[in-house]
């Protein structure tokens, strides 16, 4: 592994682009979907089972990827991933019929998920060789890409349709990966960690990080795809204004996590997680008790800066487990955090038809109790003790 220096800046900002790469093209399927409604003349209910396959195929493939991971490195998985993922959007885009499109999305899922897995494995590689976080900024990255690819997207649909679109974002993320595969951090597993067998880990810390992260996740989920409607229907909040709530947590987030690693630095995992979950909980509730939409949406920006770095902390933590290899711990605390933000729209909205949304978010406030008194965990997301 290569130490401090030239390689390792350059190796943290190829693992950087990959962040931005792939949010890039996961912001680009936003807009794609209404759009994709259209063609294939579909309506809600069949739009949010594609939604769903995304979420499956993801789930299934982010424990192969930890394994290849495991085995020959997190540079050689992410390659992979990265290549296959590229073209993903035009496949979407040429397929047609409503079976082809879902298969299509369940791989680009899959994808999504085993990307995910390997560049976070790769951004544990770089902060051990440098012994400096990274990880909040390469988060941010990939919020920057999710925000051009989604700002972006709509309009360029519009304008030159929507297989151009897909062959323009593909053509951007070629030209990325091009400039970042050859500055990646190539880490090599060790000989006693490549012949370990491939099993789900017996030690229960991984399993407790991804606790961590799944009630960190399910708040972020839950503003997402209900801040909107919170506002609108509960607030009287006018449409145009209700899309701010989910736009303040996303650009709070955004901000947080470029400045979360310096935070980290100063103050250690274990605080900054700490400090990251009070701020959030303060700002959930706000959000339930608000007196007004500007109120409710001042809160969800408040949550975003509390969200905005506790699971780029997990993923830390859960890379440099002791005496795991370092894709199998992260296989198992992505897929847990990622699955919160499957299941939480689902099953909010079958809370929503039996209470308010003001409960919900309040309830969502006291379910961060659970990193919080989890937090000590976080610790071996530090650099300075030698774990």
């Amino acid at each position: 592994m290569t130490g401090t220096g030239g390689v390792g800046v350059r190796a943290r900002w190829a693992v950087s682009a990959l962040f931005f790469a792939n949010g890039l093209v996961v912001g680009s399927w936003a807009p794609k979907l209404p759009a994709m409604m259209g063609r294939l003349d579909i309506d809600e209910s069949v739009a949010g089972l594609l939604v769903l396959a995304l979420g499956i195929g993801s789930i299934c493939l982010m424990p192969v990827f930890g394994a290849l991971v495991a085995r020959r490195g997190s540079a050689h998985a992410v390659k992979l991933a990265a290549v296959l993922f590229a073209p993903s959007l035009i496949w979407i885009s040429l397929a047609p019929t409503v079976w082809a499109v879902a298969g299509a999305v369940l791989v680009f899922g899959g994808l999504i998920g085993g990307m995910d897995v390997a560049m976070n494995a790769n951004a544990v590689a770089v902060e051990r060789a440098r012994r400096r976080a990274i990880m909040s900024s390469c988060h941010g990255f990939w919020s920057l890409g999710g925000l051009g690819g989604a700002g972006a997207g709509g309009l360029a649909i519009q304008s030159l349709g929507e297989l151009t679109h897909a062959v323009v974002v593909t053509l951007i993320v070629a030209a990325i990966l091009a400039l970042a595969f050859p500055r990646l951090m190539h880490d090599s597993p060790s000989g006693e960690q490549k012949h370990q067998p491939l099993r789900l880990p017996r030690t229960p810390l991984p399993y407790l990080i991804g606790v961590m992260a799944l009630t960190s996740m399910i708040p972020e989920g839950a503003i997402l795809d209900w801040a909107a409607v919170y506002l609108q229907r509960e607030m009287g909040a006018p449409l145009a204004l209700a899309g701010w709530g989910f736009a303040a947590c996303a650009g709070t987030m955004a901000v947080m996590r470029f400045l979360g690693d310096e935070i980290r630095r100063r103050h250690g995992a274990v605080r900054t997680l700490r400090i990251s979950t009070v701020i959030a909980m303060a700002g959930l509730a706000l959000a339930a008790l608000a007196p007004s939409p500007g109120a409710a949406i001042a809160g969800f920006g408040l949550a975003g800066i509390g969200i905005a770095n506790m699971v780029p902390i997990a993923f830390s933590a859960a890379g440099n487990v002791p005496g795991l290899a370092h894709g199998v711990g992260l296989s198992v605390v992505t897929t847990m955090g990622y699955s919160g933000i499957l299941l939480a729209p689902g099953t909010i909205g079958f809370l929503a038809e039996r209470m308010s949304f003001s409960v919900i978010y309040l309830g969502l406030s006291l379910l961060l109790l659970v990193p919080l008194l989890l937090s000590r965990l976080a610790r071996t997301a530090d650099f300075d003790g030698g774990h």
